[in-house]
């Protein structure tokens, strides 16, 4: 989290290693210490941008949710356009084609659909990938359920290391948050 945290609200917590919702917390902190999440605009979903090069601006048509499943379309005009898009398609993560799939006895699901109600304890559950999605959800699963396996194509070395770590939490309590950069 050292490495991930802003340069000027450093993460000062004793876990190295933070988990979702501390991660959330810092991130949402950091925004109203600084007035950021007054300026966001919640609940807009971008649905194209455009370029005009004679007005040198760029249109950008949202989908607002108003609640209860009713939108509307609105239009901002910018001259500067920052995309932090990802490469995800927000209603419908990536999934291979399995051959088989439809034999398959068992219940299928994708980790950006994960129903609240998922209950697998007990049961034998096959992690397929090892990405960061992979190596945050097998050891959690394999709390409860009775086995779990993590197929993957490529393997990736995970090192364990404690959450905190010693010298860090040592240097922080004799040294000062932040310096002037000059």
């Amino acid at each position: 989290m050292f490495t991930l945290g802003y340069s000027f609200k450093p993460w000062t917590e004793a876990k190295a290693i933070a988990d979702g919702p501390r991660i959330l917390n810092y991130v949402r902190e950091t925004a109203a210490d600084n007035g950021i999440d007054k300026k966001i605009r919640f609940h807009h979903r971008v649905k194209r941008a455009s370029w005009s090069s004679p007005e040198a601006r760029w249109t950008v048509e949202a989908e607002r949710t108003l609640g209860e499943g009713t939108t509307e379309i609105v239009r901002f005009t910018c001259s500067f356009l920052f995309m932090c898009s990802g490469y995800y398609k927000c209603e419908e993560g990536y999934t291979p084609e399995f051959s088989g799939r439809d034999n398959f006895a068992g219940q299928i699901v994708h980790p950006q659909k994960w129903p609240d109600d998922l209950d697998y304890a007990g049961k034998r559950v096959v992690v397929i990938g090892s990405g960061a999605t992979a190596v945050t959800l097998v050891p959690e699963m394999a709390k409860t359920a009775g086995h779990v396996t993590m197929l993957q194509r490529s393997p990736t070395y995970v090192v364990s290391r404690p959450a905190q770590d010693p010298v860090a939490n040592k240097l922080r309590a004799r040294l000062p948050q932040s310096s002037p950069i000059f």
